[in-house]
Formats: C-alpha cells, structure tokens, sequence
C-alpha cells in the first residue's frame, strides 16, 4: 500500500512538472506573439497625456493626446483641444498634429499672424460700393479724373470719421464687459440677423423716400460684404472664435447669423477699411452720410 501510495504521488509530482513546464511554454510562447504584434507596426510617434499642437481650421491650437490607437496599418491620437469643450475632442492622424516645442510654437504663430493678415486683406479688397453720382457726367468725371486725383485722397480719414451715438457705445462697452469678464456669448443664430437688419434700413427710407436712390441699396449690400470679410479677421473676441467655427458650416455668411453687436463693432472698424478701399472723393462722402443716417 506504501508503496503504491508513493507511486500515485510519483505520478502526480510527474503531472505537476509536467504542467509547469507546458505552463512556462505557452508563457513564452504569449510572450513571443506580443512582441511579434508589437514588432508588426511602427511605434507611435505621440504617447497618451502628450501635450502637442494640433491643426484645425487652418490654424494650429494646443492639445492633449487622450488616446493613441493603431488601425488599418496607420496611427490615431483623439486629442482634445486645451480650453475647448468636450465636444470638439476628435480622432486625427499624424499629419495633424505637432511636438509641442518651443520651435513649433512660434511656426504656430506666425502662422497665425499669417492668417489674420490674409483675413485683413480680404476685407479690405471686398466688393466696393458702387454709388451713383447725380449731376455727374460720365465725359467730364474722366476729364477732371486726373486733376482731382490727389485730391480724392487726401481726406479720406475725415471723411470716415464715424460718430457712434453714446447709446450705442454703452452697448459696446457692455458687450466687452459680458464676453470678456463674464464670459456671456450672444445666442447665435440672431434675430434679426445682419442682413435682416440692412433689409429694413431699406425699407424704412423707402417709405420715407418714395424714389429710395438706388446708391442707399448699394450701401447696404456692400456692407453686409464688408461685414462677412471682416467678422472672422477683427470682429470677434479671442472667446468668440469656438463658437464662429461651430456657427458658419456649409458656406452660411456670417451676416445671415450674427446680429446688431457685431455689426456695431464693424463701424468701429470701418475707418480703418475703408480708408485703404478705392473709393472716390464725393461717393465716399455719400457713403458718409448714408452710414450717419444708418446709426441714428
């Protein structure tokens, strides 16, 4: 009985090597298949947590990689955007993104710089507004053209010089202080929107002029072209920008969501645009007058 009891513990102390050795092999042999799938791809260039810059709508903005993922034989960061909500968290690819350096840092302003000065230029080479002058024949503009060249741009800043109501400079003021202090953004879309509001400009002086000149719909048109440049390049406080980039989707302009504030601050802008615009003499001071008449 000892003896086949010794037997059974034989085979069982058999057994158990036995087990811990095939154990020990399919370790090893897990062990290998990891390395060969870690081996298959390329390491990943960003790590979880990273602070990088990531590109979106032309710009560079800081980010955080949350999560790096391998696919379809290329890699994937979600990177959410540093100050931004949730909701703009998204999946890029390696082209979209940056080391987070003091080199790149700077290339991420200047380009910036960059835009911002196109975006300026834009608005200042938007359409012109084109006002017919009464009393005016064609002949004899073209032969006073050249007499009266330096002339016409001489007082261009005079001329522009725009007078805001103290009304409406209270209203400025305390736009600034909501959005900047209070971090309170206007409800988009607007109503009236901006080119709502120039359609009742017309149609107001069309009521009190029965022949409404046709410079006074020029006016607004043009207008509304200046404010749809200029809102992305100057109208907007740096809390603004998130939400511009969520509002204006599939070639909405601007002037059919944002309202009366931002419109308000265009006037602010326009001496500095239009003294740069090739505009004559006597059309700007109809312009001039138009614009006094469209802020009373």
């Amino acid at each position: 009985m000892g003896s086949s009891d010794t037997g059974l513990n034989n085979d069982d102390d058999s057994a158990t090597v036995s087990d811990e050795s095939n154990t020990e092999t399919d370790s090893d042999m897990r062990t290998e298949t990891d390395e060969e799938c870690q081996s298959s791809h390329p390491p990943s260039v960003f790590v979880n947590d990273e602070k990088v810059l990531a590109f979106h709508s032309g710009q560079y903005y800081e980010a955080k990689v949350i999560r790096a993922l391998y696919e379809e034989n290329k890699w994937g960061f979600f990177v959410h955007y540093t100050g931004w909500n949730k909701t703009w968290d998204e999946w890029v690819g390696t082209d979209r993104l940056l080391k987070h350096t003091e080199e790149n840092v700077q290339k991420q302003k200047v380009l910036k710089e960059r835009l911002e000065m196109e975006m300026k230029t834009k608005a200042v080479q938007a359409p012109q507004m084109k006002l017919k002058n009464s009393g005016v024949s064609r002949g004899r503009k073209r032969k006073n053209d050249n007499l009266n060249k330096e002339k016409d741009l001489v007082p261009l800043e005079k001329l522009v010089n725009l007078q805001i109501p103290p009304t409406l400079k209270k209203q400025l003021v305390d736009d600034c202080e909501f959005i900047t202090h209070q971090s309170k953004l206007v409800k988009l879309p607007r109503a009236p929107n901006v080119q709502d509001i120039c359609k009742k400009y017309c149609e107001y002086r069309s009521k009190k002029d029965v022949m409404m000149p046709e410079s006074t719909a020029e006016i607004m048109k043009g207008l509304r072209c200046y404010f749809d440049k200029a809102l992305p390049a100057m109208l907007l406080y740096k809390s603004e920008r998130q939400q511009y980039t969520y509002a204006i989707r599939d070639d909405v302009s601007p002037s059919m969501v944002y309202g009366a504030e931002h419109l308000l601050r265009l006037f602010v802008k326009l001496p500095e645009l239009l003294v740069h615009a090739n505009i004559e003499e006597e059309t700007l001071a109809e312009l001039h007058q138009k614009l006094v008449d469209f802020l009373r």
